[in-house]
């Protein structure tokens, strides 16, 4: 299944669990409708590159999925015939199980496994995953050294960290997320479920050049060739202009090296292979 098919049938999906439709605003204003379907599928391509087309046919390969959310990168995967398994805080976990039986209409459901847990207190066997994906989560981890550690400790020889941020550099999202909490970057918040106190990244987003530091010294090395920012052009943008257009002249500024690809691109994705 392509992207652009996923993303089709998922919006089918929506009108029927609306209670998602607040986080996937598709949905929502048609003037940002374009705009949010490009980044929604840019960062899908990107998995679909690396873990669809880049996987060997008839190679069984193990992924974990670190804070998976409504799980929609595990059902993307399984309705490719992957298996993950997924591990999440969301208080929408409970949604996971409606939206497996939707999508097995469409494909195998049960290759998307999913366990609510805390990752530094359930680490993974040692040299289980060969791939471990971080959407929307790295930012969030905390203590970050323990966590890529945990990653590193859990990933076989060359194993991958597959990672979809923000762009720590973006001038307005330093602006906005400064005014939002100031230097407050790390918080603890009270898990209901776990009944515990959880330590948290709070949008503790981080640069490119951070990452790769933060990866370095614990055991990895960022592919330059994988790096890719995304998201250049805002919504206003999306009302005057081709959709498509949009993205092929985005995808130019960010094959070019420079200051308008650090600090104005939203997205930022990259993967770190265990050296």
């Amino acid at each position: 299944m392509s992207p652009e098919q996923f993303f089709e049938l998922m919006l089918k999906e929506l009108e029927v669990h609306t209670e998602m439709q607040p986080y996937y605003k598709f949905l929502g204003k048609k003037s940002s409708w374009h705009f949010r379907r490009n980044y929604f599928l840019q960062r899908l391509r990107y998995i679909h590159k690396y873990l669809v087309e880049g996987r060997k046919t008839g190679d069984a390969i193990s992924i974990w999925d670190c804070g998976c959310g409504y799980g929609t990168t595990c059902l993307y995967l399984a309705m490719n015939g992957i298996a993950t398994h997924g591990t999440t805080l969301e208080f929408y976990y409970e949604t996971i199980q409606k939206r497996k039986e939707y999508w097995s209409k469409y494909g195998d459901t049960s290759l998307f496994s999913c366990t609510y847990e805390n990752l530094f207190d359930s680490k993974p066997a040692p040299a289980s995953y060969d791939w471990i994906i971080v959407q929307d989560t790295l930012h969030h981890l905390e203590p970050i050294n323990d966590a890529l550690q945990i990653f590193k400790d859990s990933l076989k020889a060359g194993g991958r960290v597959l990672s979809i941020e923000e762009n720590g550099s973006n001038v307005i999202q330093r602006l906005k997320l400064y005014k939002y909490r100031g230097n407050n970057r790390i918080i603890t918040i009270w898990d209901e479920k776990l009944q515990k106190d959880i330590l948290i990244g709070n949008e503790n987003i981080r640069s490119l050049a951070s990452w790769q530091e933060l990866f370095h010294n614990n055991g990895f090395g960022i592919s330059d060739e994988s790096v890719q920012y995304v998201r250049y052009y805002l919504p206003v943008s999306y009302r005057f202009s081709d959709p498509e257009q949009l993205l092929k002249q985005e995808q130019k500024i960010q094959s070019e090296a420079g200051l308008r690809r650090e600090y104005l691109f939203f997205g930022l994705n990259f993967v770190a292979v265990k050296s």
